[in-house]
């Protein structure tokens, strides 16, 4: 993972992975070549001191890389404290915009901070793209993110008998059941999008 979540004294401290940063500095020698005056030629130096000019930006690059990670990792916590103290089932809806206004930084900039990222927690490590996700509603007005119906459609029919495998229409049944109101094509599309097939190839004999 690129970032842990940790539990500390009831709070939660979020920390960079070290082993996934490099950790780069600048060579001492061409330094000292730069400030020779009487060895090093005009055009070694030249070379030298673009390089070095490269050198910093990159540095300079990883470092407020890293403080961007930290600070869209933070912001995703306190949005997220009840699936980071709870689990999967508590998770909120919560789209780029709300971390992006949460931290002032532009919607563009927080997708490619998160993209390809992981984090570690309590409950395993999720790629940071996860917690984002729109809002539905139950017949009692409650918000869910759709990552959660996505999550109990999982659960149905990963306990579903094998035998008579649940099709699109009884998982909304047993959605509604729930407080879940959703149309039969979306749990469909929720099921195609991870990669479930229908009930009919689902059945074991």
């Amino acid at each position: 993972p690129d970032v842990i979540v940790e539990r500390v004294n009831g709070d939660f401290v979020v920390t960079l992975n070290e082993s996934r940063v490099p950790h780069l500095r600048i060579n001492q020698t061409y330094r000292h070549l730069l400030m020779d005056r009487k060895n090093t030629p005009k055009e070694v130096k030249e070379y030298i001191r673009k390089r070095l000019e490269s050198a910093r930006w990159l540095i300079n690059s990883i470092h407020q890389r890293r403080i961007t990670i930290l600070r869209v990792m933070n912001a995703i916590v306190n949005r997220q404290r009840e699936f980071f103290e709870k689990g999967i089932g508590h998770l909120k809806p919560m789209i780029l915009k709300d971390i992006a206004e949460d931290v002032g930084m532009d919607i563009s900039t927080i997708s490619r901070v998160t993209n390809g990222k992981y984090v570690q927690t309590d409950f395993g490590v999720f790629e940071l793209k996860y917690f984002f996700s729109e809002k539905m509603k139950t017949v009692d007005g409650e918000e869910i993110s759709n990552r959660h119906i996505k999550d109990r459609i999982r659960e149905i029919i990963e306990n579903e008998d094998p035998r008579r495998p649940y099709n699109d229409q009884q998982i909304v049944e047993l959605l509604k059941k729930e407080g879940v109101r959703i149309a039969r094509r979306t749990v469909a599309k929720y099921r195609e999008q991870m990669m479930i097939p229908v009930a009919r190839l689902r059945r074991k004999i």
